[in-house]
């Protein structure tokens, strides 16, 4: 029965209290796989620098705002508390307790406080630190530490019996005994509170001061105080009953004094100082688990929540809240409107409603279902454009106007109160209403593409713009039928995600080139610099939907960083503008069919593709915010990374340097982003591009300069009130030091003198070489002339050799011809018959024929031209005859057989008949040829 109990108040608890329909502040999720460490978080604290700390149960977790750090706990055990206290960061866990200090680097260094104890732990967790004065309270289940951080020492305080938790109210420090009750400390001694049996048996979760009593929060029985009296009461708040159903495991109060109730398994409640529940967040809603370990209130108001898996952070002082259909159930919002006291939502799912300022989740209007693109309130009626046509809504009903599909896009048409003209799938249509029925009248004839963005000009055309198409400018006959002419005007060109839009009497088309406005008079648009200036500075284009809100008469526009309002001047016509920096990427925008209604005074509500954002413009404001350089890591080439004093101007070696820097701005808001610029004086003088990342590396920086890192931060348009700096110096190296450069020059000057003896040596070798050579030239020239001499004196006798083998040739040939004509003679003679006559004649030609002066003469002449050649011969062959050289002679002439003949006075063939006897001789080859044989001798 008990459990059946429980169940139906379960039960009762989601029916009756769970808050449905939420409009919730921004919540930023981060998971164990993001932060680098295990599921569960402890506890959670903010140092000095706004730098958020967590008890994870794998160490400790720092965060900058842009990098998770995890240190690991001393003993490598869970940690279960954490206490930022001036300089250091307190942390409790098994049988260990103690702080951590950043060193020169940046980094946390632990110093164990456990460790100086005289008494000995015993078998104990560390789960809650709190700081009082001068001491330092460390509490265990078992035990109170009290650490006095002025004299170091250490006070104890014991208990037999659990001691869940110990409290820091009024100046005044509280804790539990189970089963003995509520105890304070006074004089470093517990002196007993009140033992009623509410203290004795329940556990306390925590306790506050509110309304000048103390509430004691009990873990699954509610709220508790003492009267003056010391008498316990129920704090009696209409919630109660349903908080008792509730088990509580961590609690804060919070800045502005409402409650926040971190439970097992629902989430966390925020109560106001009267008990009402304001809100409530579980895994439904954003968050990343439903059990609450731990929270924590940052410096901006920020709720910190430590789960049982993951952290969240949940920014209460936001000036957008946000309603987030994690089911899927409204889908994405394309438009909204405020009708008779209820807020419609048009959404790609259908149409929705729910009562202003109801909490209540919201309801589907029947019959609805599809693509809901806008809303029109004409006539004291409201018309809902759909993918299936038109329809009239009226409270939770929707009666759909029969006839064409998928309106965009209604307009009011001025001085026709009865009509409507409707922009669909198939161009432009006009609805009106006859006997207080509205009805599909007409097509427009002449015109087909898909309207969506449409207006009228001052002579009651009609502007339509298609992004594939361009801009159309339509002439309409007077009954809204029939368009009579069209044409695109060139003067907007077409681009994707441009649009048009009036605003005070002005028609704007807005697309990635700025915003124009048009010109009646020259028939065209002319861009409008201001505006356009206002619109795009610093900022990317994405959408050209300008949305008109008319109950504050302001124009609304999108960009890549931020929301962008347009509102008329009081002063003058010139239209100002305000930018709220949201990026598109966290808002969820849905680029090109962007929403804007007010909802009262500086409420607005913003469709995006998973619900809808509402802005309170009055919550928006400027703070100050400051960077900071986190560390500094310098690393030679192919050596590991070393950590750097951030303090002070310092030098590396030539090595280092390749040098990494982190900075980071502690700032948790989801909907603002920061940027980071830097530049690095003396290599890169030039500010960096805007960037969301968090750190900056220089590779191979130059040696032997003085160089400045700065960085700064930016929010929206807000820039830090600092520029973090870090100045360096990277030496040269050794082997250009200045001890390096001394020695350099007496090297130099050493090796000038060197230089110089060696020249003087070497000009004297060159010199002496120079002679040396001169005089081999001068020897040389001489033999040169000596064998031109020799060479003229050879010519010469070879010339006297030419002549005289001429004179040789010349004295054989006249000896030939002599002969011949001798023998001619004495032939002629031979045929006188009277031989006696002639017998003296022949005589003397016989005589002459074999007169042996002729070859003495021949002989002396081949001598002298070729004096070596009989020696040769014959000692070559000493067998030859006198005869024999004679015809060696004459065939060194290269003659004939047959001028050989007359010489030898003997016949030609006898000649043959010699020359074979002398080869015999000289016993030569069959293949030599005799001649050749004799001139090659």
């Amino acid at each position: 029965m008990g459990i059946i109990k429980q169940f139906l108040n379960f039960l009762l608890f989601l029916t009756s209290f769970y808050i449905v329909g939420q409009e919730l502040p921004p919540i930023k999720n981060y998971a164990s796989e993001v932060y680098g460490a295990e599921n569960q978080n402890w506890s959670i604290s903010q140092s000095e620098d706004k730098y958020i700390y967590l008890a994870n149960n794998s160490g400790l977790l720092e965060f900058n705002g842009a990098k998770w750090r995890l240190y690991s706990s001393p003993n490598n055990t869970i940690l279960r508390s954490v206490n930022a206290i001036g300089d250091k960061i307190y942390t409790g866990a098994y049988m260990e307790f103690g702080f951590w200090e950043k060193n020169i680097y940046g980094n946390l260094e632990y110093t164990s406080l456990s460790a100086k104890l005289k008494e000995s732990l015993i078998e104990e967790d560390f789960w809650s630190i709190i700081d009082f004065d001068k001491w330092i309270l460390f509490q265990s289940l078992n035990r109170i530490y009290i650490y006095n951080t002025v004299d170091k020492s250490f006070r104890i305080i014991d208990s037999e019996n659990r001691l869940p938790k110990a409290f820091k109210i009024d100046e005044s420090i509280y804790f539990q005994k189970l089963n003995e009750g509520v105890f304070r400390i006074e004089s470093g001694e517990p002196v007993l509170v009140s033992e009623d049996n509410v203290f004795k048996e329940n556990i306390l979760v925590d306790a506050f001061e509110l309304d000048d009593k103390v509430l004691y929060l009990t873990q699954t029985k509610g709220f508790y105080y003492l009267d003056k009296d010391n008498n316990v009461h129920q704090w009696n708040v209409t919630t109660n009953p349903k908080i008792t159903d509730l088990s509580v495991y961590s609690s804060l109060q919070l800045a502005n004094g409402n409650l926040v109730l971190g439970t097992i398994s629902n989430g966390i409640f925020e109560l106001d100082k009267k008990g009402n529940v304001l809100l409530q967040i579980d895994q439904e809603e954003g968050l990343n688990n439903n059990t609450v370990l731990s929270m924590f209130e940052d410096v901006d108001n920020n709720l910190w929540l430590g789960l049982d898996n993951g952290v969240s952070v949940v920014n209460m002082n936001s000036p957008f809240s946000v309603y987030n259909d994690f089911g899927g159930k409204l889908g994405s919002v394309y438009t909204s409107v405020i009708f008779n006291n209820k807020l419609y939502l048009g959404t790609n799912q259908g149409l929705f409603y729910k009562e202003i300022g109801s909490n209540n989740d919201f309801k589907f209007i029947t019959d609805t279902d599809g693509q809901v693109w806008c809303f029109k309130v004409h006539d004291n009626t409201l018309f809902c454009g759909h993918n299936k046509g038109t329809f009239i809504v009226e409270g939770d009903k929707a009666d759909l106007i029969p006839g064409a599909m998928g309106t965009m896009a209604i307009k009011s048409i001025k001085g026709h109160e009865d009509k409507l003209i409707q922009g669909y799938y198939y161009g432009l249509n006009i609805i009106e209403k006859v006997n207080d029925t509205w009805k599909l009248r007409n097509k427009i004839v002449g015109f087909d593409p898909t309207t969506r963005f449409f207006d009228f000009t001052n002579d009651g055309s009609i502007l339509v713009f298609h992004e594939y198409k361009g801009l159309f400018k339509l002439d309409i006959n007077d009954d809204f039928t029939q368009v009579n002419s069209f044409k695109i005007l060139e003067s907007a060109p077409k681009a994707l995600k441009a649009a048009i839009s009036e605003y005070n009497g002005d028609l704007l088309y807005t697309s990635h080139q700025g915003i124009f406005k048009y010109n009646y008079k020259e028939d065209l648009f002319k861009k409008d610099e201001i505006l356009s200036e206002k619109f795009l500075k610093d900022d990317e284009f994405i959408s050209g939907k300008l949305v008109l809100e008319s109950k504050t008469n302001t124009l609304w526009g999108f960009t890549d960083k931020s929301i962008i309002y347009f509102s008329p001047g009081k002063l003058n016509s010139t239209l100002q503008s305000t930018k709220i920096y949201v990026p598109a990427s966290l808002r969820g925008n849905l680029t090109g069919f962007e929403s804007v209604i007010n909802l009262k005074e500086e409420l607005y509500l913003f469709g995006t593709s998973r619900g809808y954002l509402i802005l309170d413009k009055s919550k928006i404001n400027t703070t100050n915010f400051k960077i900071s350089i986190n560390s500094i890591e310098k690393k030679a080439l192919d050596d590991t990374k070393q950590f750097v004093p951030l303090n002070g101007e310092v030098e590396f070696s030539s090595k280092e340097n390749n040098l990494n820097f982190t900075f980071s701005v502690p700032e948790f808001n989801k909907f603002n982003q920061v940027t980071y610029q830097y530049q690095l004086e003396g290599y890169y003088d030039k500010w960096s591009n805007w960037s969301t990342d968090s750190e900056a590396s220089f590779e191979n920086l130059p040696y032997g300069r003085s160089y400045t890192f700065n960085v700064r931060a930016q929010i929206g348009n807000t820039l830090s009130t600092n520029t973090a700096t870090y100045s360096f110096v990277i030496d040269r190296p050794w082997y250009l030091s200045n001890q390096s450069i001394v020695i350099y020059s007496f090297l130099f000057v050493a090796l000038l003198l060197l230089v110089h003896s060696l020249y003087k040596r070497h000009y004297s070798k060159q010199k002496k070489k120079l002679i040396d050579q001169k005089q081999r030239e001068f020897s040389l020239s001489q033999l040169k002339s000596e064998k031109e001499i020799m060479k003229l004196k050879n010519e010469k006798l070879q010339h006297e050799i030419d002549s005289k083998t001429r004179e040789l040739s010349a004295s054989t040939m006249s000896i030939v011809k002599k002969n011949e004509i001798l023998n001619t003679i004495k032939g002629e003679l031979s045929t006188i018959k009277d031989k006696e006559k002639i017998k003296p004649v022949i005589k003397i030609i016989n005589k002459n024929l074999s007169n042996t002066s002729d070859w003495k003469l021949f002989q002396e002449a081949f001598n002298n031209a070729d004096s070596d050649f009989l020696k040769k011969i014959k000692e070559l062959h000493p067998n030859l005859t006198p005869n024999d050289l004679r015809l060696c002679a004459y065939l060194r002439l290269n003659l004939s057989s047959k001028e050989i003949a007359p010489l030898l006075n003997i016949s030609a063939r006898s000649v043959e008949i010699k020359r074979y006897r002398l080869r015999k001789k000289m016993e030569l080859a069959h293949e030599k040829s005799l001649v050749e044989y004799i001139l090659e001798v």
